[in-house]
């Protein structure tokens, strides 16, 4: 299940699932008094995506993606749940519609239309007319515009914009003479946005961890402070008392919880699994180091309690377009792993998001590249950490992380203890060939065109420089991926073994690119912590 939510008359819910990470969704709904839920797709599988918020407000139509008219096309439908009936809207070439969600009066579908990840345009799509979807924030040129909720009055609605700057800021839009205004000046990048009547409430990522920002009736909404962490979703209940939040920290998973303004921030559920109630989970601290051209990299530094200096491991997010941040990730591994006295550095090298736009693209159609020398420049920083033992590094990650894991094996000058690749490609060509067809402008644009590219892909590719890597290995991978083609794990595991590395392989014959199976989620984080034990937690 990937996508769920409620029709707003509370009688029945549609979700979208597939089936063993294969991405190819279908729609399903089951109302309170049914026991199974019926599939509502029309035709074969494809890659069906619903709005964020997918109904009307009289709960008779839904709106969705689907690339069901051609593989290479993500077209926005409105189906009309009483008679089945659907109105198809084509984006413009090199665009992937997603629907944001139908305006309170019925009359407008807004809808994000996607280039890159930093190129995303609003369009309206008039329901009540003939016409083809309207960008309406062409006149102020390409960027981000990524719409949110609409205002209550239907006159207009909300978004987040990088229009003023490097950073994300929450504006809104009026529909009338197509005025776009930020509601307040960015320093950090706004995630998320959600109002409700005359209140507005988004969220910040300040450097990693999420700050609550707010207006009710026009004026500034005082908000008390939050523990530190990520805000992974937020909702305002009517009259914005109090804020719902889905709310992730390093040291608790993610939790439903509740900020009210009167009385503060509060759980309302505990999900801990009880080795967090009999060890001391340990916080992140927030550290740079220096790198090329005079930049940055920022980055999160987990110490263990037990004894110094201790081993580390180099953990690099997927994405590339991510970013590291206070959360309780991969299952709680992180926290496992500093049990055993093993540290983690958790950067956030050039690609990643939080830290503008300009340092976000430093990687386009670059893999292998600045990411690289950034993370080179990580290893000579664990070098001038007094309580870090230099000589017992290992390197992980999973998707881009996987990749940036197996280009460090193989191409960074370093001693590395181990590595782990979850769902790493290896073959940027095969990767490139392989992303749904919906992303084939969206790939050329951020990691090159396989057609036109393949040379240079080739050439950073880790499979090109295998017979360099000679640490231990750990590599998992999805039979049903998608995306890196298990075939590529199979040569490089086949590649390394020949030449007697030692390989762990695994490969989950029930999952995609990652995991949709929590009993194989934990199965592979047991197996990743048992691995990264045996080769770092002994003293060399």
């Amino acid at each position: 299940m990937r996508r769920i939510t409620w029709a707003p008359d509370g009688k029945s819910l549609v979700f979208s699932a597939d089936r063993d990470g294969d991405e190819q969704y279908r729609l399903y709904r089951i109302g309170l008094d049914d026991e199974q839920p019926t599939d509502i797709s029309f035709g074969t599988d494809c890659q069906r995506i619903l709005a964020t918020s997918p109904f009307s407000a009289d709960s008779r139509y839904l709106a969705y993606a689907a690339n069901d008219r051609d593989p290479t096309v993500q077209d926005v439908l409105v189906r009309d749940l009483t008679d089945d009936h659907e109105r198809r809207f084509a984006p413009p070439p090199g665009v992937v519609f997603e629907p944001q969600g139908i305006s309170p009066d019925g009359r407008w579908l807004l809808t994000a239309g996607f280039r890159s990840n930093s190129d995303i345009a609003t369009y309206l799509i008039d329901l009540h007319g003939e016409g083809e979807p309207v960008c309406v924030t062409t006149v102020y040129g390409e960027g981000l515009y990524e719409p949110g909720p609409w205002m209550a009055d239907s006159s207009g609605f909300y978004l987040i914009t990088d229009r003023w700057g490097e950073f994300k800021a929450a504006a809104r839009y009026h529909l009338d003479d197509g005025v776009l205004e930020t509601l307040a000046e960015p320093e950090w990048d706004v995630e998320h946005i959600d109002a409700n009547g005359e209140t507005v409430v988004w969220s910040v990522n300040h450097g990693g961890r999420s700050v609550l920002h707010g207006f009710h009736e026009g004026e500034h909404l005082p908000l008390p402070e939050m523990p530190p962490g990520v805000v992974a979703a937020l909702a305002l209940a009517p009259g914005a008392d109090p804020v719902v939040l889905l709310f992730d920290s390093a040291t608790r998973p993610v939790e439903l919880a509740v900020m009210d303004p009167a009385t503060g921030f509060r759980y309302l559920t505990d999900t801990r699994p009880s080795a967090l109630r009999v060890i001391e989970p340990v916080a992140p601290d927030a550290v740079t180091y220096p790198a090329s051209d005079g930049r940055r990299i920022h980055a999160l530094l987990y110490r263990p309690h037990g004894p110094r200096p201790c081993p580390v491991v180099l953990s690099i997010h997927g994405g590339p377009e991510a970013q590291e941040r206070p959360g309780y990730l991969r299952a709680g591994l992180y926290q496992h792993l500093l049990a055993q006295g093993i540290a983690v550095l958790a950067p956030n090298i050039a690609g990643s998001t939080g830290y503008g736009r300009t340092h976000q693209r430093l990687i386009y159609r670059d893999w292998g590249g600045i990411d690289l020398d950034d993370l080179d420049h990580a290893t000579r920083c664990l070098r001038t950490i007094p309580d870090i033992d230099a000589d017992r590094v290992a390197v992980m990650g999973g998707s881009y992380g996987g990749f940036a894991a197996l280009s460090c094996l193989a191409r960074l000058p370093f001693p590395w203890a181990a590595g782990v690749s979850l769902c790493g490609p290896s073959d940027l060509v095969a990767l490139a060939r392989a992303c749904p067809p919906t992303w084939k402008h969206f790939v050329a644009t951020v990691l090159g065109d396989p057609d036109t590219d393949g040379e240079s892909l080739a050439r950073r590719s880790p499979m090109a420089h295998a017979d360099a890597i000679s640490a231990p290995l750990f590599i998992l991978q999805g039979a049903r991926d998608p995306r890196v083609p298990c075939a590529t794990s199979d040569q490089l595991v086949s590649r390394l073994r020949a030449r007697g590395i030692d390989v762990r392989y695994e490969v989950f014959e029930d999952e995609g690119h990652g995991f949709t199976n929590r009993a194989n989620e934990i199965r592979a984080y047991e197996a990743i912590a048992d691995f990264l034990t045996r080769y770092l937690a002994a003293s060399p």
